[in-house]
């Protein structure tokens, strides 16, 4: 019986101490905090979005950091296999707007806890509170660990999955990389991705707490559009977040990250409507209530707290009667309206993100088998790989499978 190491307990590497105990292995699952799971406890705010009910090729797609490096083992054990895993493990399951699956319970803590029991009825070893030190390397291959209080342990494989560097109380404090770099692989710069963003006005702490549904963020970058999403977002008191604006923090983030000093963000406020219906209804408004002063002609069309500021960037007046806007005035109302500007000046904290992009370089990972190509018996999978996805169930659906891949060949030594 193989002997099998997995270092981590969060999503990749549950699933992949279950893999390998499911395909005959001796599996011991090592984890260095008091309690499994910690971070897939607070996905999905706290609901835990296990992964996501479109097809393969838009799951692929939606992994924005490498994603073809995934084609293989999600194909190997996609969407509908994870689903059936937990449902098999009596966590019923739910599709939400977005194709988010949830547990029905809404609890992420049944997820957590139905893959430890699982992994008890398999007969892997779980142990907590067990911090792994360094990799025993020989002659190209790896034969065990040593654990933080001096200890050693055997192995035939050993699958780091120790998580990225976000939410460091979790756990995910970056260990991996070390292990990976003694290993001799390679690690690619990391960098927050789905992260909030900090912006240069100071306008953002008067409206914190708006959250604005139905709106269009741009991220631009010397005149040219980045990238753009439509949905939700929210003013905080050092800028902006949401969801719309997290799927863009990953390109404003890699770009942050590679010099740039300050990006551009336009909201639009008003993308239903086209430049010419927008000023169509601007200036029905406008002849309601061409006797008030501007602030009170926009109450139709805006949030009152939003309205000063919108104003201010148009360079209007709140106090201007209505009725004496010109036209030139109100188009450039309508631009502003479409594109109120915003400037990215950096993001918060890569410990404040959910996911961690960059991480070991894939070029030097087996990508059906998630096996190591420097050293035979080692395997890597989750986060700690430089692969990462958006929002909505894809990137716990790339961990677990990966970790299902590592788990599987560890036991088999397929191209490990």
């Amino acid at each position: 019986m193989r002997k099998v190491l997995v270092v981590g307990a969060g999503p990749a590497g549950m699933m992949a101490a279950a893999a390998a105990a499911e395909n005959g292995g001796n599996v011991t699952l090592l984890e260095k905090m008091p309690r499994v799971g910690r971070k897939m406890m607070i996905t999905g705010k706290g609901r835990c979005n296990v992964t996501s009910a479109d097809d393969v090729p838009e799951i692929i797609k939606n992994v924005v950091g490498n994603g073809r490096f995934l084609n293989s083992c999600i194909r190997a054990f996609d969407n509908s296999d994870v689903i059936n895993f937990f449902e098999k493990l009596g966590v019923p399951l739910k599709t939400e707007r977005g194709n988010r699956v949830f547990p029905q319970s809404d609890h992420a803590v049944d997820v957590v806890d139905a893959m430890l029991h699982h992994l008890r009825d398999c007969g892997a070893e779980v142990r907590t509170n067990t911090a792994v030190r360094k990799l025993i390397l020989e002659d190209g291959s790896v034969h065990g660990v040593c654990l933080s209080d001096g200890s050693c342990l055997a192995a035939d494989a050993v699958i780091l999955a120790t998580g990225g560097a976000s939410y460091p109380a979790t756990g995910s404090t970056g260990d991996g990389y070390a292990l990976a770099r003694a290993a001799g692989h390679t690690v690619t710069p990391i960098f927050p991705a789905l992260v909030p963003l900090v912006t240069r006005e100071a306008w953002v702490k008067d409206v914190q707490g708006l959250s604005l549904r139905n709106v269009r963020a741009s991220l631009c970058h010397n005149g040219k559009k980045e990238q753009h999403f439509f949905g939700e977002m929210l003013f905080t008191h050092f800028g902006v977040t949401g969801p719309i604006i997290l799927q863009l923090s990953r390109r404003a983030s890699e770009l942050l990250t590679e010099g740039v000093q300050e990006l551009s963000l336009h909201l639009n406020l008003k993308p239903a409507l086209t430049h010419e219906k927008l000023r169509d209804r601007l200036d029905r408004d406008f002849a309601k209530y061409e006797q008030k002063h501007l602030h009170n002609g926009m109450m139709d069309l805006l949030p009152k707290c939003l309205i000063d500021i919108v104003l201010s960037a148009a360079q209007l007046s709140p106090d201007s009667i209505v009725g004496h806007i010109s036209s030139k005035q109100r188009e450039c109302l309508v631009r502003t309206l479409q594109a109120l500007p915003l400037t990215i000046v950096g993001t918060r904290p890569l410990s404040e993100a959910i996911v961690t992009a960059g991480g070991v370089a894939t070029r030097e990972i087996d990508p059906r088998t998630m096996a190591s190509k420097l050293v035979h018996g080692l395997y890597f999978a989750g986060e700690l790989v430089d692969v990462d996805a958006y929002t909505g169930g894809y990137n716990l659906q790339a961990a677990f499978s990966m970790g299902h891949a590592a788990g599987t060949h560890s036991v088999l030594m397929e191209g490990g």
